[in-house]
């Protein structure tokens, strides 16, 4: 019997190694377009359904372009890269509108206040994500080798884009880290002793280096308090911890601390951009720091700053006129 359509598209996504998320993110997008068109089979549709479709999620459902755009994406890899048919322009598509948000930024009292109603790993990822910049996932993400305590510095694989990069690692975080490593370890040593213990690595290097995934340095320095099964290959191992025991969480302390603000994980990310601007440091280096591939990205945190427009000093104020000095003798 051949494969239904959808378990297609899983093993050719496997088969170009994107990444889990992505995986699970396209195939429900795919689904949902098949749904919307009366559970027709996408080969006898084209791009009038399509473009359908993609209309009706940014008018009737409202959602972002991001959005819209990922479901255009998985469909287009549905139609090209599982069924090996191209499609067409997409004629009389209507986008989603990009709406430009200032990103929710807390205080540097707001920070301390939010870190002291966190506790054990959650306060350890929070403080990190404050103090690297890093995304909520890239934090999770890190693995032992990942961390420089002689550098001070933290490398971040496959971000955003797919694009490693460098950023600080704070030192006042070094004897937290450690210790938290150390407990790490001990757990890493339990899970061999019980024949587990391999983590997962990205596919090119887990054939290249078929028993590098043992090892301590590619262990997660976060991993979940309990094993479960890989869904890609059924077999059961360690995975890192889940970005929703960190969201809650933080949410959790948010609403205990008393911040009036709909803070998350990510806008400790926000905050260590606004607060090194405010510190006086260069917009270039945050943008390295943040990731960001145009510095555009990075000049928003600007505005949040006041240092746009609205935080320029006129050169007629510099004068150090008062308002009567301003006047004409004839107005006087």
């Amino acid at each position: 019997m051949a494969p239904k359509l959808l378990d297609r598209m899983r093993a050719r996504l496997r088969t170009r190694h994107y990444s889990i998320r992505t995986e699970d993110s396209y195939v429900q997008w795919a689904k949902r377009f098949i749904l919307f068109q009366g559970k027709r089979h996408p080969s006898a549709m084209g791009a009038a359904e399509i473009n359908e479709f993609l209309t009706h999620l940014a008018v009737e459902r409202n959602v972002s372009a991001s959005t819209q755009s990922q479901a255009l994406a998985a469909i287009l890899f549905l139609y090209r890269d599982v069924l090996g048919e191209e499609v067409p322009w997409l004629n009389d598509l209507v986008r989603a509108p990009r709406r430009e948000r200032v990103p929710v930024v807390l205080s540097r009292d707001e920070v301390r206040l939010l870190l002291a109603h966190l506790s054990g790993a959650a306060q350890l990822v929070a403080r990190l994500l404050y103090g690297t910049g890093m995304r909520l996932l890239e934090g999770l993400r890190l693995r032992v080798k990942d961390l420089d305590f002689e550098s001070g510095e933290v490398v971040v694989r496959s971000g955003k884009g797919n694009k490693d990069r460098t950023t600080t690692l704070p030192r006042v975080l070094t004897t937290a880290l450690r210790q938290h490593l150390e407990g790490v370890r001990h757990l890493h040593d339990r899970d061999v002793a019980e024949g587990f213990g391999r983590v997962w690595m990205p596919e090119a290097l887990a054939v290249k280096y078929p028993n590098a995934n043992v090892s301590w340095s590619w262990q997660w320095v976060f991993p979940a308090g309990q094993r479960s099964i890989d869904p890609r290959i059924g077999i059961e191992r360690r995975h890192h911890l889940g970005e929703q025991v960190i969201q809650r969480a933080v949410h959790e302390a948010v609403r205990r601390a008393g911040i009036a603000k709909a803070a998350t994980p990510h806008t400790l990310r926000h905050s260590f951009a606004t607060h090194l601007l405010a510190s006086g440091h260069d917009i270039r280096t945050v943008q390295e720091l943040m990731g960001h591939s145009d510095v555009k990205t990075t000049m928003i945190y600007t505005h949040v700053l006041g240092m746009g427009a609205s935080g320029v000093r006129s050169p007629l104020d510099a004068l150090g006129l008062s308002e009567d000095d301003s006047q004409s003798p004839s107005d006087r």
